[in-house]
């Protein structure tokens, strides 16, 4: 755990070191270029900020043609900026083509975060719904090639179902008397409620068991 930490720090104090002095050469040779005060400082940060949107880019696996041609020129102005405070440039005699290149840098950046942060290539969602929104005659007009036909299968047989066996309940000797008691309830609770008793409500008022109660309401129909 130690020597990954120790890895890792080291890994840390280096890409600190290294982004300090790009910057400061970046630094040098905007102020030498007639960029005076903040906006020399400016210069650094917007190349970094170039080089990091590239490297994004690069890494999301999408338009990489578009994040190498960006990286390449962020990297150009940032390891030219570093090769030129290393004594091959005279900063206080700074030729022309370099303050034009100077000055026109911020178009250039601005130019370079925008197509790398807002162009975006079409999803794989948005490609399906373009495919799905082709009308058939402009999919015949793509190629020649015609897709057979899935092979129509033929419909399983009908199976009839299986005719379940009626129960019948078995037959159960009521009384004449409790019949017509019978027909005497059913006949007061039509006439409190209009419709016919039913075998529950018969069986709860004569207080039988289901099964003759079932009999006396065959009796009753």
């Amino acid at each position: 755990m130690r020597a990954h930490l120790a890895r890792v720090d080291a890994v840390l104090v280096q890409a600190v070191i290294a982004a300090a002095l790009s910057f400061a050469h970046l630094h040098d040779v905007a102020s030498a270029a007639g960029q005076d005060g903040w906006k020399a400082w400016a210069y650094p940060i917007s190349v970094d900020l170039l080089l990091v949107a590239a490297w994004r880019r690069l890494r999301s696996g999408e338009a990489k043609a578009a994040g190498w041609c960006w990286f390449l020129i962020a990297l150009a102005a940032s390891l030219g900026a570093n090769i030129a405070t290393a004594g091959l440039l005279d900063l206080d005699h700074v030729p022309a083509w370099l303050r034009i290149l100077v000055a026109g840098w911020p178009a250039i950046a601005f130019l370079g975060g925008t197509l790398l942060v807002h162009s975006r290539p079409a999803s794989h969602v948005e490609r399906s719904d373009v495919v799905d929104e082709e009308t058939p005659e402009e999919i015949e007009g793509q190629g020649d090639a015609v897709l057979d036909p899935a092979p129509v299968l033929p419909a399983p047989p009908a199976v009839e179902p299986v005719p379940t066996p009626e129960t019948t309940s078995p037959s159960v000797a009521v009384p004449a008397a409790l019949v017509e008691h019978a027909r005497k309830v059913a006949a007061e609770h039509h006439a409190r409620t209009g419709t016919a008793i039913d075998t529950p409500t018969l069986r709860a008022r004569l207080g039988v068991p289901p099964p003759m109660a079932d009999a006396i309401a065959a009796h009753l129909t």
